[in-house]
Order: structure tokens, then C-alpha cells, then sequence
């Protein structure tokens, strides 16, 4: 791992912007205090939210942001030091979690019993590797705290509007592991990718009530019968909501998580149980639930990582691997 010394590596940022604002920089090692644990990164995560909350000022002061920030917030790893009154952390353990904007480094520190502001951790389960475990926190948590307020069953059939995305991926199929069948929209390039998350996949835009109810008399591909929408769950913006309402479904049962609509729920991952996140990842370790991995890049090359994730159009996560080089 490369060191200065008693320093590390870690993005940084020393204004607010874009990508090119993304540089690695050598910081004093972060040292675990009582009641934390430190751990070494292996793989960090990338979200929307990494990128979307340290575009500006106004934004990153709503998170609690100031500068120099760091940068990205799921992460996996090994803990290396525990503090005092950490209790259920021991050295060499495997965990995963949320490190709020400074996950892509080479360490972190967390609250032993923290949430998403001061630092959480999860054991990491034997069969999970690292690179899916450091993509499960934001958007698993988002997601289970989606579907907790749906309330999903065998007898629902749920809209999902945005469903390749990375909150995407985790809600369609947690929804077809508690039974419901799953409409997905997205463009017409991901109908196989939807497919193979277990949606039916539908195109998004003008037109997606017209196609929505034209898909009730087919078969929904290999996942059984199409009945009619009883709940939505919008992961963009409103679209999903207005078609869902004029589809029939009432406002209870539809959610956001991007857009605020009077009378709609809208769900917040630091929202979900407490329990979510392991029951998450014991579905990977079962394989009931997959988590594909677009790319994978090293930490110099941060910038060409968020490009990538930011088009909104990568079909799975995006990883930073942080492992020693040889």
C-alpha cells in the first residue's frame, strides 16, 4: 500500500465541483478512538449521491459537508484497530458499510454503533467478496427502506421506474424475493439486463401507461403472469409516480427516493432497519440476490470512475479497488 510515512492515501477534494476536482492525496493516518474501529479499505463503492452532494456548496452543506471533504461513502475492508468499548469488532475481521464522503481511502474510522454520519459496519459474510460488499450499503439500505413502506407480497405486482439502476438492482429483486412480480422500466438496450434481474422490463417515456396495460394479457417472460399495478416505486424522478396514479394505484403504495410529491412517501436509506444491511447481504451469500459489477478501477484513476458512474447509464455498480498493488 503506498505510504508517506504515517500517512495514506484518500480523495479529496479541496473545492466543490465535478470530477476534476477528485484528486489522491497523502493524509495523516485516522486513528480509532473509544467506542471505534478503524478499518482497512479494500473496495469502495461509487453512488450518485457521492458525486451529487460534493457538486456544490449549497448541496454539501445539506449533508454537513466542509472543506477539504473526502469522497464516496460505501466501503469494505478489514478492521485493524479497535478501540476501547468497541465491542463485537476484533482485528482481521471482514466488514462493509457507509463512511459519509470519505470511504475511498485507505482507511476509515466508524463508530463501533454508529449510523451513516459517524460510520457504520457490517461483518462481511465468508462468501461475499469485498468488491459486492462495498456496493451494498447506500443503495441496499435505500432500497429495503423502499420496499419496508410498500409492504410487498405473492399477490402485488410493483413498478419499478429506474429499475437498472444501482438502487435498482437491489429493489427488484428484494421485491421478487417477498414474492411480488416486478415491472422495470428502463431503455430499450437494458430489456435483457432488467430480464435478468427477474423484471419485466418496459420502455420508459411517452407512452409507458399505453405499454404497461398492453403487457397484461402476456406472460412476464420467465417470472409467471403480469397482473395489475398495486404499488410503484420511482428511483428517478416522477414519471413512475404519474403513471402508477393513473394505473390506478393509490398514493400509499407508491415511494420515491429522488423527487418530493405531495402526498407519495418518499424513503431515506438511513431510514431502514436496523437488520437490513446483514439480511442484505446473507441474500448474496445465499445468491438470491446478485449485485453485478460494471467496472472496477484503481484509486488514481477516481475521476474516470465518477465520469463513468455519473452517465446514469452503467449496468451495475462501479468499484474502487484500494488493495496493495504489487
Amino acid at each position: 500500500m503506498p505510504r508517506h510515512g504515517d500517512t495514506s492515501r484518500a480523495v479529496r477534494l479541496d473545492s466543490f465541483g465535478g470530477p476534476e476536482v477528485l484528486t489522491v492525496q497523502h493524509v495523516p493516518e485516522p486513528q480509532a478512538a473509544d467506542g471505534q474501529i478503524r478499518v482497512r479499505v479494500t473496495a469502495a463503492g461509487l453512488n450518485p449521491m457521492d458525486w451529487i452532494m460534493t457538486a456544490d456548496a449549497e448541496t454539501a452543506a445539506r449533508f454537513g459537508l466542509t472543506l477539504p471533504a473526502g469522497f464516496g461513502t460505501d466501503y469494505a475492508g478489514v478492521v485493524d484497530q479497535v478501540g476501547a468499548g468497541a465491542h463485537g469488532y476484533a482485528i482481521g475481521d471482514r466488514v462493509f458499510g457507509a463512511a459519509l464522503s470519505r470511504a475511498v481511502a485507505d482507511y476509515v474510522v466508524v463508530d463501533a454503533n454508529g449510523d451513516i454520519a459517524t460510520g457504520i459496519a457490517h461483518h462481511t459474510p465468508d462468501n461475499v467478496d469485498d468488491h459486492t460488499a462495498a456496493t451494498l450499503a447506500i443503495a441496499g439500505s435505500t432500497a429495503s427502506a423502499a420496499l419496508a413502506i410498500l409492504n410487498l407480497g405473492p399477490d402485488d405486482t410493483v413498478l419499478v421506474g429506474g429499475a437498472g439502476g444501482g438502487v435498482g438492482v437491489f429493489a427488484v429483486q428484494l421485491a421478487r424475493i417477498a414474492g411480488a412480480q416486478v415491472i422495470g422500466t428502463g431503455s430499450s438496450s437494458t430489456s435483457d439486463y432488467l430480464q435478468s434481474l427477474g423484471a419485466t422490463p418496459v420502455e420508459y417515456g411517452d407512452g409507458l401507461v399505453a405499454r404497461i396495460r398492453a403487457l397484461d394479457a402476456l406472460d412476464a417472460l420467465d417470472t409467471g403472469p403480469i397482473g395489475p399495478i398495486t404499488a410503484a416505486l420511482d428511483l428517478h424522478g416522477t414519471d413512475t409516480v404519474h403513471a402508477a396514479r393513473e394505473l390506478g394505484v393509490p398514493d400509499a403504495r407508491i415511494c420515491t427516493i429522488a423527487a418530493v410529491v405531495d402526498g407519495v412517501p418518499a424513503a431515506n436509506g438511513a431510514n431502514a432497519a436496523p437488520d437490513a444491511l446483514g439480511i442484505i447481504a446473507h441474500h448474496v451469500a445465499a445468491a438470491r440476490l446478485h449485485v453485478p459489477i460494471a467496472a472496477t478501477f484503481p484509486i488514481q484513476d477516481i475521476r474516470a470512475a465518477v465520469e463513468l458512474q455519473a452517465t446514469r447509464h452503467v449496468r451495475g455498480k462501479v468499484v474502487i479497488d484500494l488493495r496493495p498493488q504489487p
